[in-house]
Formats: structure tokens, sequence, C-alpha cells
């Protein structure tokens, strides 16, 4: 496979050098004003861009396999970066809306599962690479982020509490309480049903866990998923504020204003509060060696660190 990366003209218009972004482009039309929305998103592309420069030092090519979260719209000119438990499944039905020429109209009109069966959307991984070159260079590019604890706990308590979740409390949750608890019952070893946070935790920690295998989607880092310092986003977004950056973003492309960002149920989300009683168990030892697996998730996108850790 030909590694490739943006060419030098994309990355001069993203550094201001020469030409523009298809942002710059889209704001210097005078279709929009320069909103208070505009200077958050400035503000979160130039930090991005500042944390790029200082934290890595050798630029590396990408390869078609990191390409696999971006998924494209031919349609509008718009590629997602994916991230799992940050929205993703609804991003996937508006992608649907937008993509399915007609053939979806309300995204929340698509079952859940139907959003990630993999052929129902094209990743750029699919194209050839001056398809996928011509993309970056040209495409409106977005990826959506969370605060990088609360997004775990959420991951873990989706995998790992939810009874319907067999398939990952047999491919992960047995491996994990095999390794990771003393003196497990056959049962749970058997059904991997009843991981606790401290033991996915060890997990996570444990250095075989990535040299055997690549993280799981719902637990890797963002930055290892939508190569942010590689590929340069016109819009990160943010659970925190996501219906307004949703909605910002369906404007820039203008997407028919029929399609809406599906309001998000708040019953059973996971908030600060409980992510702060998952780590109470976690010793001040532990709280640090996660905090600095995530630690780039944190710089890139300006979270700071939680109140509830003991690490300072």
């Amino acid at each position: 496979l030909t590694p490739f990366s943006a060419s030098e003209e994309m990355r001069s218009a993203w550094q201001g050098k020469a030409g523009r972004s298809p942002l710059q482009a889209l704001y210097e039309s005078d279709q929009f004003e320069q909103s208070s929305l505009q200077v958050v998103h400035q503000q979160r592309r130039e930090m991005l861009s500042n944390v790029c420069s200082r934290y890595t030092r050798k630029r590396r090519l990408l390869q078609p396999d990191d390409l696999r979260h971006l998924v494209v719209d031919d349609t509008h000119g718009l590629l997602y970066c994916y991230v799992p438990k940050v929205a993703c499944t609804n991003w996937k039905r508006v992608m649907m809306v937008l993509t399915g020429q007609g053939k979806y109209q309300d995204p929340l009109g698509i079952p859940a599962h139907e959003a990630h069966v993999p052929s129902n959307l094209r990743t750029l991984s699919e194209y050839s690479v001056p398809e996928i070159n011509y993309r970056l260079r040209s495409y409106l590019k977005f990826v959506f982020v969370r605060e990088p604890f609360e997004r775990l706990v959420s991951a873990y308590r989706n995998k790992f509490t939810l009874s319907y979740n067999t398939a990952f409390h047999k491919r992960y949750g047995t491996k994990i309480i095999r390794r990771h608890r003393q003196g497990p019952s056959d049962r749970a070893l058997q059904r991997g049903d009843d991981v606790r946070f401290e033991e996915f935790v060890y997990y996570l920690l444990d250095p075989r866990t990535q040299q055997e295998e690549p993280f799981n989607e719902h637990w890797e880092r963002v930055h290892s998923l939508c190569h942010p310092c590689i590929i340069h986003y016109d819009v990160v977004g943010k659970y925190e504020t996501l219906a307004e950056d949703a909605n910002y973003i369906l404007q820039l492309v203008g997407a028919d204003t029929s399609v809406k960002f599906p309001a998000s149920s708040k019953t059973t989300r996971t908030t600060d509060d409980m992510t702060a009683q998952f780590f109470q168990d976690i010793s001040p030892f532990y709280q640090r060696r996660l905090f600095n697996l995530y630690k780039m998730d944190y710089l890139l996108f300006n979270y700071s660190i939680p109140s509830y850790l003991r690490i300072r």
C-alpha cells in the first residue's frame, strides 16, 4: 500500500502560507458573519495546531488503514472521523441521510444497528490514493471529541455492565478476569460479564494488552483513531456542545434544512459526577498512569485534569 500525506498545498493552506482551507473559503465568501461560534472553532483549531507542533517530533505518513474511521459524504464534500461514545451512532445516521439520495429522511428513523453496518457508509480507506488526497485537500473535515475519562467510563458501562453485550464479555471480559482477578470463579472465567472498573483499568495499563493487539475503538485514544496532527480538521466538535456544533457543521456544508441532528437522550448519559464515582476506588498511582495514557487527548482538545483525580 502506498503511503500518502496531505499535499504541500494543503499543508500550507492550513498554515496560512498560501491558498485557503475549505473553511477559510467559506468564511471569506460573505456567506457567514464571523460569529462567536466561529471564534470558538478557530480557537480549538489553533489549540490543536499548537499542541501538535509542540508534541509531534516526526511527521509520519498516513496509511490507508489509518482512514477506516473517516466517513465520506461525496455529495456535500464532507469527511467525518467517528469516535465511539461521542454521539457517533447519531452522526452515522445523519451521514446516511446526507449520502442516501433521498433513501432516508429522518436520522432517528434509522435503527441504531443499521448505522453501524459497514456497507451503509463509505470510509476514506476504500478510495484510491489520488482520490484520498483530493478529498483530504478539498472536503470539510470534522471530528467530535469528549472529556477522555467520561468517554472511557461510558465505554466501560456500555460494554461491560449491560447484559446484552455478550460478544464483549466473551472477547474481552474473560481475558480481563483471567489476568487481573485473584481467584476468579469458573463462571466468571467462562462468561466474563462482571468485569469491575478497577480490573478494566489494570487491563488498559497492562503492557501485554497493546503488544497483543491495538485497543478496541471504544477505548482507543481519539488521536490514534483520527490522527489530528496529520489530518487538519476544519471543525473540532465537542460532546459538551453537541447540538450547536452539529448544527454549525450542517449549516457550513449547506445541508438541507430538513436534516436535523437528533436531540440526545440525557437519561443514561455518563456524567462528570458519575465518572468521579468510578475513580473513587482507583489508587492515585493508577490514576496517574491512566491519565498519562490518555494525556494527549486531554492536551489536544483542551480538557483540564479532572478535579476528582488525586494525582497533583
